[in-house]
Protein backbone atom coordinates (compact mmCIF):
# COMPACT_ATOMS: atom_id res chain seq x y z
CA UNK A 1 0.00 0.00 0.00
CA UNK A 2 1.43 3.40 -0.92
CA UNK A 3 2.49 5.48 2.18
CA UNK A 4 1.89 9.53 2.01
CA UNK A 5 2.38 12.14 4.12
CA UNK A 6 0.23 15.36 4.11
CA UNK A 7 1.69 18.67 5.68
CA UNK A 8 -0.52 21.12 5.96
CA UNK A 9 0.19 24.98 7.05
CA UNK A 10 0.46 28.74 6.04
CA UNK A 11 4.52 27.88 5.08
CA UNK A 12 4.96 31.75 5.25
CA UNK A 13 7.70 31.41 3.88
CA UNK A 14 8.15 27.74 3.58
CA UNK A 15 11.67 27.42 5.15
CA UNK A 16 14.87 24.79 5.85
CA UNK A 17 12.91 23.40 8.57
CA UNK A 18 10.02 22.62 6.39
CA UNK A 19 12.34 20.73 4.30
CA UNK A 20 14.02 18.98 7.10
CA UNK A 21 10.83 17.58 8.00
CA UNK A 22 9.79 16.04 4.73
CA UNK A 23 12.98 14.69 4.39
CA UNK A 24 13.38 13.31 7.89
CA UNK A 25 9.98 11.71 7.76
CA UNK A 26 10.22 10.11 4.44
CA UNK A 27 13.08 8.44 6.11
CA UNK A 28 11.55 7.30 9.09
CA UNK A 29 8.11 6.63 7.90
CA UNK A 30 8.98 4.75 4.51
CA UNK A 31 6.77 7.15 2.44
CA UNK A 32 6.43 7.44 -0.65
CA UNK A 33 5.29 11.07 -1.20
CA UNK A 34 5.24 13.72 0.83
CA UNK A 35 3.05 16.49 -0.09
CA UNK A 36 2.70 20.38 1.47
CA UNK A 37 -0.83 22.00 1.39
CA UNK A 38 -0.60 25.48 1.65
CA UNK A 39 -3.66 26.90 3.84
CA UNK A 40 -5.90 29.42 1.59
CA UNK A 41 -6.10 31.31 5.27
CA UNK A 42 -5.97 29.25 8.32
CA UNK A 43 -9.02 29.09 10.18
CA UNK A 44 -7.51 29.42 13.85
CA UNK A 45 -5.53 32.04 12.33
CA UNK A 46 -8.41 34.60 11.68
CA UNK A 47 -6.87 37.29 12.84
CA UNK A 48 -3.60 37.02 11.04
CA UNK A 49 -3.25 37.69 6.95
CA UNK A 50 -1.29 35.88 5.41
CA UNK A 51 1.10 36.29 2.25
CA UNK A 52 -1.05 35.95 -0.48
CA UNK A 53 -1.55 32.27 -1.29
CA UNK A 54 -0.18 32.35 -4.78
CA UNK A 55 3.08 33.64 -3.20
CA UNK A 56 3.33 31.16 -0.67
CA UNK A 57 2.35 27.97 -3.72
CA UNK A 58 5.18 29.65 -5.51
CA UNK A 59 7.67 29.56 -3.24
CA UNK A 60 6.97 25.94 -2.04
CA UNK A 61 7.18 24.68 -5.67
CA UNK A 62 10.35 26.71 -6.22
CA UNK A 63 11.81 24.83 -2.47
CA UNK A 64 10.77 21.31 -3.66
CA UNK A 65 11.40 21.65 -7.68
CA UNK A 66 14.44 19.38 -7.64
CA UNK A 67 13.09 17.24 -4.64
CA UNK A 68 10.64 13.80 -6.65
CA UNK A 69 9.18 12.77 -3.88
CA UNK A 70 8.26 16.18 -2.06
CA UNK A 71 5.43 18.02 -3.81
CA UNK A 72 2.69 21.10 -3.17
CA UNK A 73 -1.17 20.21 -3.61
CA UNK A 74 -3.82 23.22 -4.23
CA UNK A 75 -6.31 21.14 -2.46
CA UNK A 76 -7.15 23.90 0.07
CA UNK A 77 -6.48 26.88 -2.30
CA UNK A 78 -9.00 25.34 -4.74
CA UNK A 79 -11.51 25.35 -2.04
CA UNK A 80 -11.17 28.02 0.09
CA UNK A 81 -15.09 27.81 1.30
CA UNK A 82 -13.81 24.66 3.08
CA UNK A 83 -10.41 25.37 5.04
CA UNK A 84 -11.02 22.86 7.85
CA UNK A 85 -8.60 20.00 7.85
CA UNK A 86 -11.02 17.17 8.60
CA UNK A 87 -12.63 18.18 5.32
CA UNK A 88 -9.41 17.78 3.37
CA UNK A 89 -8.52 15.10 5.01
CA UNK A 90 -12.07 13.72 4.13
CA UNK A 91 -11.19 14.64 0.49
CA UNK A 92 -7.96 12.78 0.45
CA UNK A 93 -9.30 9.88 1.70
CA UNK A 94 -11.91 9.85 -1.20
CA UNK A 95 -9.64 10.40 -3.72
CA UNK A 96 -6.96 8.20 -2.60
CA UNK A 97 -8.70 4.92 -1.62
CA UNK A 98 -5.58 2.45 -1.69
CA UNK A 99 -3.30 5.02 0.33
CA UNK A 100 -1.93 4.68 3.93
CA UNK A 101 -2.18 8.72 4.55
CA UNK A 102 -0.25 10.20 7.45
CA UNK A 103 -1.47 13.92 8.06
CA UNK A 104 1.69 15.90 9.93
CA UNK A 105 1.17 18.54 12.58
CA UNK A 106 3.38 20.52 14.98
CA UNK A 107 3.61 20.41 18.17
CA UNK A 108 2.40 23.78 18.74
CA UNK A 109 -0.96 22.74 16.45
CA UNK A 110 -0.96 19.43 19.31
CA UNK A 111 -1.24 22.06 22.04
CA UNK A 112 -4.54 23.51 20.73
CA UNK A 113 -5.79 20.98 18.81
CA UNK A 114 -8.74 20.72 20.92
CA UNK A 115 -9.31 24.28 19.82
CA UNK A 116 -10.18 23.37 15.61
CA UNK A 117 -13.03 22.11 14.28
CA UNK A 118 -14.11 18.45 14.57
CA UNK A 119 -10.45 17.90 16.45
CA UNK A 120 -11.49 14.33 17.40
CA UNK A 121 -12.14 13.15 13.48
CA UNK A 122 -8.77 15.00 12.90
CA UNK A 123 -6.74 12.70 14.98
CA UNK A 124 -8.78 9.70 13.89
CA UNK A 125 -9.51 10.26 9.61
CA UNK A 126 -5.86 8.98 9.14
CA UNK A 127 -2.91 8.67 10.55
CA UNK A 128 -1.58 11.93 12.47
CA UNK A 129 2.47 12.60 13.06
CA UNK A 130 3.00 15.23 15.81
CA UNK A 131 6.46 16.73 15.13
CA UNK A 132 7.77 18.13 18.51
CA UNK A 133 11.32 18.99 19.67
CA UNK A 134 14.11 16.98 21.22
CA UNK A 135 13.12 16.99 25.04
CA UNK A 136 9.64 18.92 24.50
CA UNK A 137 7.06 17.29 27.26
CA UNK A 138 3.80 16.68 25.49
CA UNK A 139 0.91 17.70 26.98
CA UNK A 140 -1.84 14.94 27.21
CA UNK A 141 -4.49 16.23 29.17
CA UNK A 142 -6.78 18.51 26.95
CA UNK A 143 -7.54 14.95 24.70
CA UNK A 144 -10.05 12.27 25.30
CA UNK A 145 -9.06 8.44 26.31
CA UNK A 146 -10.02 7.37 22.97
CA UNK A 147 -7.26 9.31 21.62
CA UNK A 148 -4.53 8.80 24.12
CA UNK A 149 -4.94 4.86 22.88
CA UNK A 150 -4.03 5.74 19.73
CA UNK A 151 -0.61 7.35 20.64
CA UNK A 152 2.55 6.07 19.53
CA UNK A 153 6.01 7.81 20.90
CA UNK A 154 8.66 7.00 18.92
CA UNK A 155 10.86 9.64 20.79
CA UNK A 156 11.44 6.77 23.11
CA UNK A 157 11.52 3.59 20.90
CA UNK A 158 11.53 5.08 17.31
CA UNK A 159 12.29 1.27 16.21
CA UNK A 160 8.45 0.67 16.97
CA UNK A 161 6.61 -0.96 13.59
CA UNK A 162 4.49 1.70 11.79
CA UNK A 163 1.55 -1.01 10.62
CA UNK A 164 -0.50 -0.38 7.55
CA UNK A 165 -4.32 -0.67 8.40
CA UNK A 166 -3.92 1.34 12.13
CA UNK A 167 -4.84 4.88 12.39
CA UNK A 168 -2.32 6.07 15.04
CA UNK A 169 -0.78 9.29 16.46
CA UNK A 170 2.86 8.98 15.89
CA UNK A 171 5.31 11.68 18.31
CA UNK A 172 8.43 12.08 16.88
CA UNK A 173 11.24 14.24 17.80
CA UNK A 174 13.37 13.00 14.91
CA UNK A 175 13.42 16.75 13.58
CA UNK A 176 16.47 18.54 15.53
CA UNK A 177 15.94 21.99 13.93
CA UNK A 178 13.61 24.82 15.25
CA UNK A 179 13.41 27.85 12.85
CA UNK A 180 10.30 29.93 12.73
CA UNK A 181 8.56 31.82 9.82
CA UNK A 182 7.56 34.66 12.35
CA UNK A 183 11.10 35.24 13.41
CA UNK A 184 12.51 35.13 9.39
CA UNK A 185 9.79 37.61 8.59
CA UNK A 186 11.29 40.05 11.65
CA UNK A 187 14.39 39.48 10.20
CA UNK A 188 13.22 40.56 6.65
CA UNK A 189 11.99 43.34 8.34
CA UNK A 190 14.42 44.56 10.28
CA UNK A 191 16.94 44.14 7.13
CA UNK A 192 19.48 41.55 9.07
CA UNK A 193 20.57 39.73 6.27
CA UNK A 194 21.04 35.99 7.88
CA UNK A 195 17.18 35.47 7.40
CA UNK A 196 18.53 33.90 3.78
CA UNK A 197 20.46 31.13 5.45
CA UNK A 198 16.73 30.07 6.99
CA UNK A 199 15.14 29.28 3.65
CA UNK A 200 15.98 27.73 0.09
CA UNK A 201 18.18 30.17 -1.99
CA UNK A 202 15.45 30.04 -4.29
CA UNK A 203 13.13 30.92 -2.01
CA UNK A 204 15.23 34.03 -0.91
CA UNK A 205 15.53 35.40 -4.62
CA UNK A 206 11.50 35.33 -4.86
CA UNK A 207 11.52 37.18 -1.67
CA UNK A 208 13.74 39.67 -2.74
CA UNK A 209 12.57 39.21 -6.19
CA UNK A 210 9.07 40.71 -5.06
CA UNK A 211 9.66 42.74 -2.05
CA UNK A 212 7.92 40.19 0.48
CA UNK A 213 7.85 40.98 4.38
CA UNK A 214 9.40 44.54 4.18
Amino acid sequence: MKRIAFYGGSFDPPHIGHLTIARKLSELFALDEFTFIPAFHAPHKKNKKPTSAFHRFAMLSLATENKGKIKVSTVELDAPERPFTYETQTKLKNDLPNTEIFFVIGADSWAEIDTWREWEKVLTLTNVIVVTRPDYEIDLSHVTKEIKVRLIDLQKNVAQKIKNGEQKIYITDAVNLDVSATEIRRKIRAKEDDWRELVPNEVAKYIEKYELYI
